[in-house]
């Protein structure tokens, strides 16, 4: 064989071999391959719980009390403030928050309890105060709360001649910067005077309802907070003919969800009761970003059958619904929609001189075991409302005794319980929210019973 034959021989091969190996690339496609999998390397790690922090309402502040001062600020009545921490979990240390805008104002009390052992410690705490003064008179009771960065008001008027207040609090140890926005008839605004608010570190901030909602008879608030999370509360007072009607420290309400429940709320003036010149029960909802249409359903506790009522919702304009036709009693506000909604319930005790007033919010859903602080104050009773399609158990365990109340699915419970004391709540089974409220003479509230925060979930961390 030539060297040109041996050549060609070994062209042909290699082109053969070619040939061979083009060909079996799209087998190789289908066929499957061994591969190599490496789990990536995971810790898991559960974060330190931090402390328990939450800031109290403060005193009754009063407006224009200096003639030479209609915008002074001082303070009315202080808080008289009930406190405590779980059984067998370190106490609660408190401290003051500054009040700059209130002339020699003490502030409110800011509670905070250490974890120990590597557990959460929970911390209630809740306030009252009375006031019989010829500018403010009635009875006042909130519940210390914790900070959010988020927060929702339902309540008040900013109408001329109303002196309502929003306070907020910055437990905090850094400044916090707050937006408020305010839903009024015209939908929502933002004020020049409600934009970049400054709230600096373990201080307490007060600003006119007026002033951010001026004109708005059923104005809500969202505040929204940056840099540290704010405690927001509202003060409102009313005035008739120079006699004052009533005087109230109202908590956030729960943020927008479809279905609004109010556990328990008191309605203590008849259907067309003498002096009446307004409904002596009133309810606002707000669907913040869609239309919708909400369905009010009352439902008397104890006795009766249930009632319903439609209302129309704009989205980002407040509406109201008046419920002057109710007969006195206790009742079971539950609000359902087609869009998220936030909602809160007034009701007086009255209108001439001593009437008192209330607006009742929304509470959260008590997804883990929680404490409840009840203030001194006129027959406080517990009331524990049931959204589930079971009946739930709930355990009530107080100062001298525990009891196990069953809640049917779709109903409230209420049961007395001693002021100035600390309960602790444990559910089984249901979709549970509570409140607090007080009646008696010329003396209306009620508030919220804040669920504990739920101890951290694992982290899992994957190291580069």
């Amino acid at each position: 064989m030539t060297a040109r034959s041996r050549r060609t021989l070994r062209t042909g091969l290699g082109i053969a071999v070619a040939a061979v190996f083009v060909a079996a690339i799209p087998a190789a496609a289908f066929v499957t391959w061994p591969a190599a999998v490496r789990e990536p390397v995971a810790v898991t790690a559960l974060p330190e719980p931090t402390a328990s922090l939450v800031s109290c309402t403060g005193p009754v502040l009063a407006v224009g009390r200096d003639a030479t001062d209609a915008a002074l600020l001082t303070d009315a009545a202080g808080q008289d403030v009930a406190a405590a921490t779980a059984p067998g979990q370190p106490d609660a240390a408190a401290a003051r928050l500054a009040a700059p805008d209130v002339s020699g104002g003490a502030g409110p009390d800011a509670l905070s309890a250490q974890p120990a052992e590597g557990v959460r410690t929970d911390v209630a705490a809740a306030g009252s105060a009375t006031l019989a003064d010829e500018d403010l008179a009635g009875f006042a009771a909130s519940a210390c709360a914790p900070a959010l960065m988020e927060s929702w008001l339902v309540g008040g008027s900013g109408a001329t001649g109303a002196a309502d207040l929003v306070l907020l609090s910055n437990p905090a140890g850094v400044a916090s910067q707050v937006d408020i926005t305010v839903y009024g008839a015209e939908g929502p605004v933002q004020p020049a005077a409600a934009a970049g608010i400054i709230v600096p570190p373990g201080t307490q901030r007060v600003l006119p309802l007026a002033a951010l909602a001026l004109g708005q008879e059923s104005p809500v608030v969202r505040i929204n907070a940056s840099g540290a999370p704010i405690q927001a509360s509202l003060q409102t007072s009313l005035t008739r003919t120079l006699l004052p009607g009533g005087v109230d420290q109202v908590g956030t309400t729960s943020a927008p969800e479809t279905t609004q429940v109010i556990p328990s709320v008191g309605v203590v003036v008849a259907p067309g009761e003498e002096g009446a010149s307004e409904p002596a029960t009133v309810l606002r909802v707000l669907a913040p970003s869609d239309d919708a249409e909400a369905v009010v359903k009352l439902t008397p506790l104890g006795r009766g059958s249930a009632t319903s009522e439609s209302l129309e919702l704009p989205a980002g304009v407040p509406a109201e619904l008046e419920l002057g036709a109710l007969e006195p009693g206790a009742y079971r506000v539950e609000v359902t929609a087609d869009a998220p909604i936030v909602t809160a319930l007034w009701a007086t005790t009255g209108f001439g001189e001593g009437s008192d007033f209330a607006w009742h919010t929304a509470p959260s859903e008590l997804a883990v075991p929680s404490l409840v602080a009840v203030a001194v104050g006129p027959s406080p009773v517990l009331s524990i409302s049931n959204e589930g399609d079971e009946e739930a158990r709930v355990r009530v365990a107080g100062p001298a005794e525990e009891a196990d109340v069953v809640v049917p699915a779709g109903g409230t419970v209420r049961t007395p319980v001693q002021d100035a004391a600390v309960y602790q709540l444990s559910a089984e089974g249901g979709v549970i929210r509570a409140n607090v409220t007080y009646s008696g003479p010329g003396a209306l509230a009620g508030y919220d019973v804040i669920p504990a925060d739920a101890a951290a979930e694992p982290v899992v961390v994957f190291p580069q």
